[in-house]
């Protein structure tokens, strides 16, 4: 699988990723939802800017940590230890202050040139799993669902 994930353009998160200052990616929820507990090293990132409509960059995914049913003080625990690979905002600290967390490090972040063309489609959340990239750049995209999305056996 590869992942596409948007990043939050107004904490500037895929400039701190291209200047190799944020190698860690969190989300979470208070309840296990994607991308947790589907992503494992070895699968691709790739980022988009929220808004872009434009695929820039890519990494490979080094480590995968799944957490759930955090207390707010294992919250705070974690994502402080992870911060120097983190780089998190304040506001981005209290967005991630979630029961179900997990922590996507990744290494080998290379830009794409020229970006690849997003076609976004309404069902589409902030974080997407797919078979290839090509399943959703312009001219070679397929209708989305939630196929790869749910939880495994």
């Amino acid at each position: 699988m590869v992942h596409l994930i948007y990043c939050d353009d107004k904490a500037k998160v895929l400039t701190k990723i291209m200047e190799g200052t944020k190698t860690m990616v969190v989300r979470g929820a208070t309840g296990r939802k994607i991308p947790h507990s589907r992503v494992e090293p070895g699968e691709t990132l790739y980022f988009m800017e929220k808004g872009s409509k434009k695929i820039s960059a890519k990494a490979t995914v080094t480590n995968v940590e799944n957490f759930m049913k955090l207390t707010d003080e294992e919250i705070e625990i974690t994502l402080e230890r992870n911060q120097p690979k983190l780089n998190l905002t304040e506001k981005q600290k209290e967005r991630w202050h979630k029961k179900c967390l997990i922590l996507v490090e990744f290494s080998n972040v290379q830009a794409i040139e020229p970006p690849l063309d997003f076609d976004h489609q309404n069902n589409m959340d902030d974080w997407l799993i797919i078979e290839k990239i090509e399943d959703v750049v312009v001219g070679t995209s397929i209708p989305y669902n939630y196929d790869n999305s749910r939880f495994r056996k």
